[in-house]
């Protein structure tokens, strides 16, 4: 499974569970397999006979809450892990891992609320001081938050997660002595997390102090480590937006015209991250008629489900093969995971998953009325964003610039192709152009939406709802052009990223003619790695039990 050999770990249990059906480890690991490939049926049953024959094994309630939450079901996740808490009230992990639930599902009083409890009875327990820290972020506490990450770094300075937390907010700089703490932090690191958390952090905080070759190479070494954590194969979005530029023509898409869910309440928010989304989401969560419900990941689980049940790599291989009422019934469904997530009952609400741009043609098809908004930013601008930025390890898209710059080629290849074949379908926001003239571009964007002007729209740092993206602190404060040209501070250090990019780069804001020879950079991109086995979910193999593995924390 570590080695993301899927087929062959599952072989492999299915024997020994052959020879021992009731062994409740085997059992776990075959239900992680089921989730990461899409089958969360057999992964609920699994869970579920595997805690029968071993009720005391706490990780398994830690695995069956995870896989209900991710269902959409989190009352149920939340009321397994009270069941836990009844008999051991202390129990750190299980605390943790229902204070990271609470926090991603937006029900923010009562993530900090048992943060609070498990701080209580752990005083001196560091990530767990860090996660409080990050919570507070979410909801605008900044002040609090750096207290909370200072205290974890009482506790233990190594850690990277509490030196990126800190080093990511907005309201603190970090000094010469921090800088010297973060090195000295790296000279004993001995974890790869830590180590590019710790690159990662020193490289803002040098950025910030001017010094920016340095910064530079701190940021350059964090994305190696990164590329050896996260395996990235650029080939496969290059190969799904291949199919997808095949497939959707104009005769298929008026072939199945209107034959999705025609609820009009989505609004879909895509793009790169780090190009203005969360502004946008949080200019339209200020309306009185839309909800902001965040980074949904109910679309890439549709995609998925249609590949697995059609046996595919891809879902842009069996779409073709889905009927009017199997259109329907993924968007109904679509929408049914959405329900657990929202608290209000505003008519629209927002999905601002930005990776859901490569989902575009399956958004048309299942709720052929939600609206589409793309958010782009200047390219040197938004990929220099990203590789200066920590994502988890759930996050995978490319690490180096020439990597990033291929990405943001083949999603502007992909938004062309739907340009073309419905021109206004959807509407784009230039991050730029946004900073330049908020209330025009806030006009044409509500107008796009069939929306009537509010002013809260301009007040939307006066919205005190709980953002979760590394923008939370800029979103809470007057629009301002700070960042806006951070980029020309490492222009000289681009190069590979300016040559990816090609005629994206020379042509932006304008989009390149849609052939693909047209978006080929002025060089061959450097070879990629060998592709792994391949997907059948929006996540690799192995990375589900490193997701739960990520949620909890305890002393």
């Amino acid at each position: 499974m570590r080695g993301r050999q899927v087929n062959r770990a599952e072989g492999l249990l299915r024997a020994h569970l052959d020879a021992d059906p009731d062994d409740p480890q085997a059992l776990r690991m075959l239900a992680e397999i089921a989730a990461v490939c899409g089958r969360p049926d057999e992964a609920e049953r699994l869970l579920r006979k595997a805690l029968g024959e071993a009720p005391g094994f706490v990780p398994l309630y830690l695995n069956l809450a995870a896989l209900l939450h991710d269902l959409g079901r989190t009352d149920e996740a939340i009321a397994l892990l009270d069941e836990v808490l009844a008999s051991a009230p202390d129990n750190g992990m299980v605390l943790s891992f229902k204070a990271e639930i609470l926090s991603d599902a937006g029900r923010m009083d009562e993530a900090l609320e048992t943060h609070e409890t498990l701080l209580a009875l752990a005083p001196g327990a560091a990530v767990a001081w860090a996660n409080y820290g990050r919570a507070l972020n979410v909801v605008g506490r900044a002040g609090e938050a750096v207290g909370a990450y200072r205290r974890s770094l009482r506790q233990d300075p190594a850690s990277g997660f509490a030196w990126w937390g800190l080093a990511n907010l907005k309201e603190t700089q970090l000094d010469e002595h921090d800088v010297a703490a973060m090195r000295a932090a790296l000279d004993g690191a001995g974890d790869d997390l830590d180590r590019l958390q710790l690159h990662f952090a020193l490289g803002k905080a040098l950025g910030d102090q001017g010094r920016f070759e340095e910064s530079f190479r701190h940021f350059a070494t964090a994305n190696e480590i990164r590329r050896a954590v996260v395996p990235n194969d650029p080939d496969q979005v290059t190969e799904t937006v291949r199919k997808t530029r095949s497939v959707f023509t104009r005769e298929f898409l008026s072939g199945r015209e209107n034959k999705g869910c025609p609820d009009p309440a989505p609004i879909f928010i895509v793009g790169l991250p780090r190009a203005g989304s969360t502004l946008v989401e949080q200019i339209l969560a200020s309306h009185p008629l839309v909800e902001g419900a965040g980074e949904l990941t109910g679309i890439e689980r549709i995609a998925s489900s249609i590949a697995d049940r059609a046996g595919t790599a891809s879902w842009v291989e069996a779409v073709g093969e889905l009927d009017a009422g199997a259109l329907r019934a993924w968007g109904e469904a679509y929408l049914a995971t959405v329900r657990a997530r929202r608290r209000t009952d505003r008519p629209f609400f927002t999905d601002k998953m930005p990776f859901n741009w490569a989902c575009v043609g399956l958004i048309h098809l299942v709720l052929p009325n939600a609206r589409i908004v793309d958010v782009r930013r200047h390219p040197l601008g938004c990929c220099f964003a990203n590789f200066s930025q920590y994502f988890s390890r759930t996050v995978n898209f490319g690490s180096s610039l020439e990597e990033l710059g291929r990405y943001y080629r083949d999603y502007v290849q992909a938004m062309a192709h739907f340009d073309r074949l419905r021109p206004g379908r959807v509407h784009r926001v230039l991050y730029e152009e946004l900073v330049n003239d908020l209330e025009g571009q806030v006009r044409r964007l509500l107008d796009h939406l069939g929306l009537p002007f509010d002013e809260a729209c301009l007040r939307f740092h006066e919205n005190p709802r709980a953002v979760f993206t590394p923008s939370a602190r800029q979103v809470r404060k007057p629009l301002n052009r700070a960042g806006l040209e951070r980029w020309r501070s490492y222009e000289r250090w681009l190069d590979p990223l300016r040559e990816t990019l090609g005629p994206v780069l020379d042509l932006y804001p304008r989009v390149p003619d849609e052939e693909p020879e047209r978006f080929e950079g002025r060089k061959k991109p450097a070879a990629s790695q060998p592709a792994q086995e391949p997907e059948t979910s929006g996540r690799r193999a192995g990375e589900f039990a490193a997701l739960i593995e990520s949620r909890i924390v305890f002393p």
